[in-house]
């Protein structure tokens, strides 16, 4: 039915009819996006099928990668792309007078995720598929996933995402293969045969009904599956509680992602959904082994489980209890089974990141868990005191149970095989300082896997202007070989390239300041500077040196009648935590500059400043293509990796940054002069951290700049704010600016004025950006997963 347009119309007019009972001059988009969409599914379901056999028949090696998180976006251009059938969809939709990016609106982003994180593993999905590699991800189907946000009068307000109003077009339920997950009640133990045996009675059962999505490959028959498990009431209602009340309780599990859990009820909510995600999906792996194999005990030759980040770590205690009380196996038997099959990837060294829940909380939900966890911890205890004799500091540092906590980055570390990093630096932190007693326990443990993301999306998809470009200067093999893109490297001094280059990133801008007018109905000019920072809004990425910046640049406007500047337009997108009210207030200042400079005649020619609301894949889509400057401006030694970073690089924006994450691999791969630099190293914040010295007050007094633009915060300055910034200016100062946004400010402001200055060098502008686009294969997922495909999960492709 896609093997040209007329076939493709005419099945097309046909499955309209049948789907949807009415005629195609009666059809609205909506009725148009269903009917593609099953069409493709339709179409990919004998190879998703064999996929699945050829995986079963070959007893190949298979990774499950479980994550808390998959943003996925928009599903409907990517496969098409991948199945390469776009063209001939377009034509046909066309011809019946249709336009196909209309059609991919009716599509909503799949509200699965919330930042990096979430956006890796849909990186990794496309890569896994894209490689012939046997590969699944298995998360949760929220209801609501996190939040659509909404902008009144400069503040943030959370409204429920309703991704699944519409239905998923993609997803496959399967109640038959649904799992049986137990919460509460009470371990009988006996002895039998001379053994101990452990029964988990008296429990609240909650049933897991998985959604399979198919994950498409580029052009490759591989259909990988993403199982995404929904919570529903059992058969057997527990008798002490009502009804109503365990639906309610059963149904939240999978309702919301990153429930609030500032109250108890909220931290109970988070565990059971981070327990119902690792019991149902290796419920349902260990089922699949066992039909295949009859028993468990090769599991880890056939099986790898991959915990991305501590939210899926109970991974560990719960395959030991499918070893030891379903199976049968000992202590050792099924530790080594465990610890083989399971990999661990870290993504963060910010200590209040790394989870820990209280015992009372733990152990009566998860009475048998909380068994294994403890005799994991007692074991573990024990060969650390046969290897550091007498050292209970040590021990008591590395215990995984400490002061009525379990800690879970200590459980994932010790209860797996591999331990990864996701940037050089990252993985250098974990090693010296933030994991380093485990690192001097089990150096082998740990290894770096540098992020990727994957650029048949954020290139090939994102911006299809730049990718025919791209092929044709040096043809078509980077899609298949994204390192290939180094070929253009030869290319970024010539002229012809130059400003068929210039000319693309043009139309992409003119396309985003269309986008911009229509959602805010600010004109912003398509000749500026498009300097861009979109990501999760949080303190240590510093959204506030940008804001402060952009106040410095109004304050010189007004007051110094021969200061100008090249037009500058500032772009934001950032969702704030609901329960994060600094990162909020943020949010609120930057609507509250937004608000006087572009209304302000005297300055609005040459500075404007935008916040793009409820910021997602399908947005950053339009962003990245448009960039000129890439914001990376994080307090070395916090941001993990980053992976916008990599996307904008990918679209020719010039990186404006601190020698922070994978920012510092790009400045390996481009050269200094390739990239905008400044500010404290990770060496010098984790020396001020360790030995202080750090004094905001000293800058605040000894920068005029820096002290007007703090006293604004306070001062009236904003006159719709009140009292609301009192909490960011007591942070820079009586808190001590704890991610040095004082200490990076004058040369931040150094490094602005150098983008400013060589934008207007056009020929090195755009050499510039050559250079990055060729340098950015390296940052494809593709290389990353086949990294982790060969050294951690030693799986291979099937063809």
């Amino acid at each position: 039915m896609f093997s040209n347009k007329d076939e493709f119309k005419k099945a097309f007019l046909k499955r309209l009819e049948t789907l949807c009972g009415k005629r195609f001059e009666e059809s609205t988009p909506r009725d148009q996006y269903n009917t593609l969409g099953n069409m493709v599914r339709e179409y990919i379901s004998k190879n998703w099928i064999q996929t699945n056999e050829q995986n079963r028949a070959r007893k190949q090696k298979q990774v499950y990668y479980l994550s808390i998180e998959f943003l996925l976006g928009r599903l409907l251009g990517s496969n098409l792309l991948n199945l390469g059938i776009r063209d001939v969809v377009e034509e046909g939709l066309r011809d019946l007078g249709i336009c196909l990016e209309d059609i991919e609106e009716c599509e909503a982003d799949a509200g699965l995720g919330n930042g990096g994180l979430g956006r890796l593993a849909a990186c990794f999905l496309d890569s896994l598929a894209s490689l012939d590699l046997p590969g699944h991800g298995c998360g949760i189907r929220y209801k609501h996933g996190l939040f659509d946000q909404k902008i009144v009068d400069g503040y943030q307000v959370e409204l429920p995402e309703q991704w699944l109003r519409h239905g998923n077009v993609w997803e496959i339920r399967k109640e038959e293969l649904a799992v049986e997950v137990n919460f509460w009640g009470k371990v009988e133990i006996s002895q039998q045969n001379g053994r101990l045996t452990f029964r988990h009675v008296d429990s609240e059962k909650v049933m897991a009904v998985p959604y399979d999505m198919p994950i498409i490959g580029y052009h490759t028959k591989t259909v990988n599956t993403l199982r995404l498990w929904s919570a529903e009431p059992a058969k057997t209602f527990p008798v002490h509680k009502d009804v109503m009340q365990y639906k309610r309780e059963t149904e939240a599990i999978s309702e919301f992602l990153y429930p609030d859990d500032t109250h108890e009820e909220g931290k109970i909510l988070r565990l059971k959904q981070q327990y119902f995600l690792v019991a149902a999906s290796i419920g349902s792996i260990v089922r699949a082994h066992r039909r295949q194999h009859g028993h468990l005990y090769e599991l880890h030759k056939y099986v790898a489980i991959h915990v991305n980040d501590t939210h899926p770590a109970l991974a560990i205690p719960e395959l030991m209890r499918i070893l030891l009380d379903e199976e049968g196996m000992s202590w050792e038997d099924a530790w080594h089974i465990t610890t083989n099959t399971i990999s661990y990837t870290n993504h963060t060294t910010l200590s209040e990141a790394l989870e820990k829940w209280p015992i009372h909380i733990f152990q009566p939900l998860l009475p048998r868990i909380y068994m294994i966890v403890e005799e994991i911890n007692e074991r573990f205890c024990r060969d650390l005191w046969n290897y550091y004799p007498g050292d209970w500091k040590r021990i008591e540092e590395m215990a995984i149970i400490a002061h009525g906590l379990v800690k879970m980055a200590h459980l994932a570390i010790v209860g797996s095989h591999s331990v990864n990093g996701v940037a050089k630096l990252h993985t250098e932190i974990l090693k010296k300082r933030e994991m380093r007693l485990f690192y001097e326990f089990e150096p082998q443990k740990f290894n770096n896997k540098t992020n990727g993301v994957t650029h048949r999306r954020w290139l090939l998809k994102a911006n299809p202007e730049l990718s025919a470009l791209i092929t044709d200067t040096i043809g078509g093999r980077w899609i298949k070989e994204p390192q290939a893109l180094i070929e253009l490297k030869p290319y970024a001094s010539d002229s012809v390239f130059q400003q068929a280059l210039a000319k693309v990133k043009q139309q992409r801008k003119a396309k985003l300041a269309k986008l911009i007018y229509e959602k805010t109905g600010i004109v912003v000019n398509e000749s500026s500077i498009f300097d861009v920072q979109v990501k999760r809004l949080h303190a240590y990425k510093r959204q506030l040196l940008n804001v402060l910046h952009i106040m410095y640049l109004y304050n010189r406007l007004k007051e110094d009648a021969i200061f100008s500047i090249y037009p500058r337009t500032f772009i934001f997108g950032a969702k704030a935590s609901p329960g994060y009210y600094y990162a909020k207030r943020i949010i609120k200042l930057i609507h509250s500059i937004a608000e006087k400079v572009n209304k302000d005649k005297q300055t609005n020619e040459q500075l404007k400043v935008i916040f793009l609301e409820n910021y997602r894949v399908s947005l950053a889509e339009e962003i990245f293509p448009a960039a000129d400057v890439s914001e990376q401006i994080s307090t070395a030694s916090k941001e993990a990796s980053g992976t916008g970073n990599m996307k904008f690089m990918m679209n020719g924006a010039i990186t404006l940054g601190t020698l922070d994450g994978a920012n510092v691999e790009i400045l390996e791969a481009v050269g200094e002069e390739n990239m905008f630099l400044f500010g404290l190293t990770a060496d010098e914040v984790l020396s001020y951290y360790e030995n202080g010295g750090y004094r905001s007050h000293e800058y605040y007094h000894h920068d005029k700049r820096i002290k007007q633009v703090v006293d604004q915060l306070i001062n009236g300055f904003f006159p719709d704010a009140h009292d609301h910034f009192e909490p960011i200016y007591d942070s820079l100062l009586a808190q001590n600016d704890e991610y040095f946004v004082l200490r990076d400010f004058a040369a931040y402001v150094e490094a602005q004025e150098k983008v400013e200055q060589v934008y207007q060098e056009r020929e090195r502008w755009l050499k510039m950006s050559a250079i990055n686009i060729a340098h950015s294969g390296y940052f494809a997922s593709d290389r990353t997963v086949q990294e982790y495909a060969n050294e951690i999960w030693d799986i291979h492709p099937v063809k």
